[in-house]
């Protein structure tokens, strides 16, 4: 009778090449990989069984296992069913979506993750918390160098699961100042803008969210250094952040912070107002 090997139970081959290869992976997929792999294991089943137990391949099951691949929230959610893990897998789960982002901006996303205020201006892109799925997916495959498919859906991925800000519960106060060149930059083609100004539009009536628009024609304002975000942690920390060319810098100083405020609160004069922001982008919806 024939059985079936786990697969990477002996890594030895083009195994050792994957691993040797991934050596650089995120440390939280390999650690949930191990405790997944003892969970399978505690209740007799092969990587073949528990695939079919959660609707997923042997490779898929293989590949969380070997940390080569992230855990979602719905292999997650079956495997913790299945393996009546007593929601140990669930509690990394956070870690192992974390881990999907660039690894410059990943100190600052657990910041983010709990702040009760966060306030951002952005010039020449929607904001990631803003970000449709295709908007996001055009960003990432823009990238120079070029990312490959697997790293480009992680990325998206993550960019949307940062998004669970908006409608957290307790709310976090969050305002966007977005550069009107961002709105008139086509990332991907108009079908991706217009339903990037819509999903504007509905974000915007959310009672916690606030949307401007800095108008081009501004002249000097407090903002022309670049973008950056503001931000109060549930212990009533204020940080700071910047980020260029994938390089991201969280700002503890307190007199920087306090420089970036007053910068934000002046932005917030001179940009339109929230409704006036709202015609703006309901007149580019209706131009498409």
């Amino acid at each position: 009778m024939r059985t079936v090997r786990d697969v990477g139970d002996t890594r030895t081959g083009r195994d050792a090449k994957t691993k040797d290869e991934g050596s650089d992976l995120p440390g939280v997929w390999s650690a949930y990989g191990v405790l997944l792999q003892h969970l399978r294991k505690r209740a007799g089943l092969n990587q073949q069984q528990l695939g079919d137990a959660i609707g997923y391949s042997l490779e898929q099951v293989a590949s969380v296992e070997q940390g080569r691949r992230p855990a979602k929230v719905a292999f997650t959610v079956s495997a913790e069913r299945v393996l009546e893990a007593d929601g140990v897998l669930e509690a990394l789960q956070g870690e192992v979506d974390r881990a999907k982002l660039p690894r410059f901006f990943r100190n600052f996303a657990l910041f983010e993750a709990e702040a009760v205020s966060r306030f951002e201006y952005e010039p020449l892109l929607v904001s990631g918390l803003l970000q449709t799925e295709a908007y996001a997916r055009a960003l990432f495959a823009g990238h120079c160098p070029p990312l490959n498919e697997e790293i480009i859906d992680q990325h998206t991925e993550a960019r949307l699961g940062r998004q669970r800000l908006l409608t957290r519960v307790p709310l976090a106060e969050l305002s966007f100042i977005i550069g009107e060149e961002a709105l008139l930059n086509p990332v991907g083609d108009r079908e991706v803008m217009r339903e990037q100004w819509q999903h504007l539009l509905q974000v915007r009536a959310l009672r916690n969210v606030e949307v401007q628009v800095m108008p081009a024609a501004c002249g000097i304002h407090p903002g022309l250094n670049g973008p950056f975000v503001v931000l109060e942690t549930k212990k009533h920390q204020h940080l700071g952040y910047i980020e260029s060319q994938d390089v991201g810098c969280v700002v503890h100083d307190p007199a920087e912070v306090s420089a970036f405020g007053l910068r934000y609160g002046k932005l917030r004069s001179q940009a339109l107002s929230g409704v006036e922001s709202a015609r703006l982008i309901e007149r580019l919806a209706g131009e498409t």
